[in-house]
């Protein structure tokens, strides 16, 4: 089974929608099983550097399968992959990137999330 693009069409109008309702802009980028990008969104208002990094959590996300926040633990200072994150071309180890899995726990591919730069303040939020 693979991410459909209908699917990850989808997925970009519910982070919008999720966004919006909480006062915040982001960017949002929606990677296939491998790592190939299959949708894509910065809303109005979304810092520039965000879309880089939603491309990089979802990348981080879809190359180790996991959550983007729960890699910092293995590659933390004296950990036991201490800088995975200087590798794969740059990698995001906070949270924002989460890996898209079929019924059957299939990789489908991940979503990463970023900005959370207010549209009513310059306060930041952090994205849902």
């Amino acid at each position: 089974m693979q991410l459909t693009s209908e699917q990850a069409d989808k997925l970009i109008g519910a982070a919008r929608t999720k966004a919006k309702a909480i006062g915040i802009a982001v960017s949002v980028a929606i990677l296939d099983s491998a790592g190939h990008m299959k949708a894509f969104s910065r809303m109005d208002g979304a810092w520039l550097g965000s879309s880089d990094v939603a491309l990089r959590k979802a990348r981080t996300s879809v190359l180790f399968e996991a959550e983007t926040h729960s890699i910092w633990d293995i590659c933390k200072p004296d950990a036991q992959a201490h800088g995975l994150e200087h590798t794969n071309g740059g990698l995001v180890t906070f949270a924002g990137g989460i890996p898209l899995r079929a019924v059957n726990g299939d990789l489908l591919g991940a979503i990463g999330v970023s900005g959370a730069r207010s549209n009513k303040t310059s306060r930041l939020r952090a994205p849902a």
